[in-house]
């Protein structure tokens, strides 16, 4: 059944895409150890998809209203004085229920760290392993990959057994799978 489900939902996909990590980034890894002062955003995290966004949008709601629940999203301004400056403006722009840390200009650059660049978006397993490195065009949310790799790293044992997978999150994927199927009924026949 659960690979049935595996391909339902990779048919639901878009062709070929650019939802795969890209160039030589660590794919199925831990990530490396960061932080924000004191805080490690990614210990906190485990046992739930985590999605660590150079930048984010309201997509959490979407997703929580298609069953797909328990999942950590944070954003991670950049450290430069520039960036420090605007951070109120950024946290005004994200849902009170995202998290944005801001590093200090002293601290070990995190995007450096993570490998990433502005507007990235790293999406992470139950088990903090990396699933999905996303950079621009592909990290665009008006565009469909950062919101069906969150469903794959969701519903997916991309990188193996995960001991986080709860029956319940299943839930969700059901419905992702439903609703794939169904569009796939109602889509006009391309000629």
């Amino acid at each position: 059944m659960w690979g049935g489900l595996g391909l339902a939902l990779v048919l639901c996909l878009l062709p070929g895409g650019g939802t795969e990590n890209q160039g030589s980034r660590a794919h199925c890894k831990e990530p490396p150890g960061w932080q924000i002062e004191e805080t490690s955003p990614m210990q906190n995290s485990r046992g739930s998809v985590t999605v660590v966004a150079l930048l984010q949008a309201n997509l959490r709601v979407k997703l929580e209203n298609e069953g797909l629940v328990n999942i950590s999203y944070m954003v991670v301004n950049h450290q430069g004085i520039h960036s420090q400056l605007k951070i109120h403006t950024l946290r005004e722009k994200v849902s009170e229920n995202i998290t944005v840390y801001q590093q200090s200009e002293t601290q070990t650059d995190v995007w450096t760290t993570l490998n990433g660049n502005k507007d990235d978006v790293l999406i992470y397993d139950r088990c903090g392993r990396l699933v999905y490195h996303l950079g621009l065009p592909y990290s665009f949310l008006t565009f469909p990959y950062v919101e069906d790799s969150i469903k794959i790293a969701y519903c997916e044992y991309k990188c193996g057994n995960c001991s986080y997978m709860k029956s319940k999150s299943w839930l969700g994927c059901q419905f992702q799978l439903l609703n794939c199927v169904y569009n796939q009924q109602t889509k006009p026949t391309e000629f």
